[in-house]
């Protein structure tokens, strides 16, 4: 089992953070902080650590926001004692991001100064969104700007902080419901140089995927006209879930939307009966049998069993393939049934299906032991 992220953001966080405003602000009140910060600190998760602080901060810096934002910032650069090779090393400045989000909103160019200049060192996607929502035109404007900005992280933001379905925050339901200025951001950052804001870009379309599906085929569609490689690889990308939906229009954009006229042999699922934390390796052949050449998508549905008796698919990718004709090729999966932070596995016969360029293809069962 992993670690709680939380582990790795304790009482030496806050400590920190007062030595770096001392350092530039010689009346804050080092020892007050620290132990309001600290009051029902070990309780908290993660994030509403980084609110505890924050708000701290609040109570112990001038009350004019601009001039708490200015200790804020030139305290960053200050030495502290956080080990740099941590995990979390960066989430050291979550608070300060949080300090702006909660206290900014009617401070917006103060606010958007400091945003910019705080996401080069955390990401300041969790704190742009609540502008986004009370401010949308004038943060958008500010957004468009920052898609040309030369540092990367800023770039990144205009991206991941637009992201209706952003892990770890509220969802934008704005965007959730138009994604259209979404979509006019990210098409000013789809050839980006860095592979870190393209990824940022194909897992924001990936997500509007989720509540627009044609709008997503549709972009992916003319974003593959005269495509870089790189532009390419965003949209393969950002058709992922989709894909794993088997939805039509992201199919057909990736060259799979005839039904695939194969063959499926020899199946073997192995061994039919497991028990917890053990293995079962599934393998088929996948035969063309046409005289012609055929693209064919080739996915896994395991279906698995849930604690109310229920079962739900979990999809995995196994090959895109180009068969000749006539042409026989052999796949093969080994499902881990070992506990998991991210799956917890329940006896019972779990379903075992290919999916063929979306169409779902029954190949057998394994019963799962205690």
């Amino acid at each position: 089992m992993a670690e709680p992220l939380k582990n790795q953001y304790g009482p030496d966080v806050p400590r920190a953070i007062a030595a770096m405003m001392g350092a530039v602000y010689p009346s804050f009140n080092s020892t007050g902080f620290v132990r309001e910060a600290l009051d029902g600190y070990e309780l908290l998760e993660l994030m509403p650590r980084g609110q505890k602080i924050a708000q701290a901060l609040r109570r112990h810096l001038p009350d004019d926001f601009e001039r708490a934002v200015a200790i804020l910032l030139d305290s960053v650069d200050q030495p502290h004692d956080r080990d740099p090779a941590l995990n979390l090393a960066a989430f050291l400045y979550m608070p300060h991001t949080m300090f702006v989000a909660q206290y900014g909103l009617e401070h917006f160019e103060v606010s958007m100064r400091a945003q910019h200049a705080l996401t080069q060192r955390f990401t300041a996607e969790f704190s742009i969104r609540p502008f986004l929502e009370h401010h949308p035109d004038a943060t958008l404007r500010q957004l468009e700007v920052w898609a040309a900005d030369p540092n990367v992280h800023v770039r990144r933001l205009v991206s991941e902080g637009t992201r209706a379905r952003l892990p770890w925050a509220p969802r934008l339901r704005q965007f959730q419901a138009d994604p259209t200025p979404v979509l006019a951001l990210l098409d000013l950052l789809k050839d980006d140089p860095e592979l870190y804001v393209r990824r940022s870009v194909a897992n924001n379309l990936n997500d509007i995927g989720k509540d627009h599906p044609e709008v997503l085929a549709c972009t992916a569609a003319a974003w593959l006209k005269d495509a870089s490689a790189e532009r390419a690889w965003i949209v393969g990308h950002a058709l992922r879930s989709a894909v794993k939906r088997s939805e039509a229009g992201a199919l057909a954009v990736l060259g799979f939307g005839k039904a695939a006229q194969v063959a499926v042999r020899h199946v073997q699922i192995n061994p039919a009966i497991v028990r917890m934390g053990g293995q079962v390796r599934i393998s088929l052949d996948v035969a063309n049998t046409q005289t012609r050449a055929q693209r064919v998508l080739v996915d896994l549905a395991v279906h698995y069993i849930k604690a109310n008796g229920q079962s739900s698919a979990k999809v995995f990718k196994l090959r895109s393939l180009v068969l000749s004709a006539g042409q026989t090729v052999t796949l093969a999966k080994t499902l881990s049934l070992a506990e998991m932070t991210t799956r917890k596995h329940y006896p019972g016969l779990h379903r075992v299906e290919v999916i063929l360029n979306g169409q779902a293809q029954p190949l057998g069962v394994f019963e799962l032991l205690p």
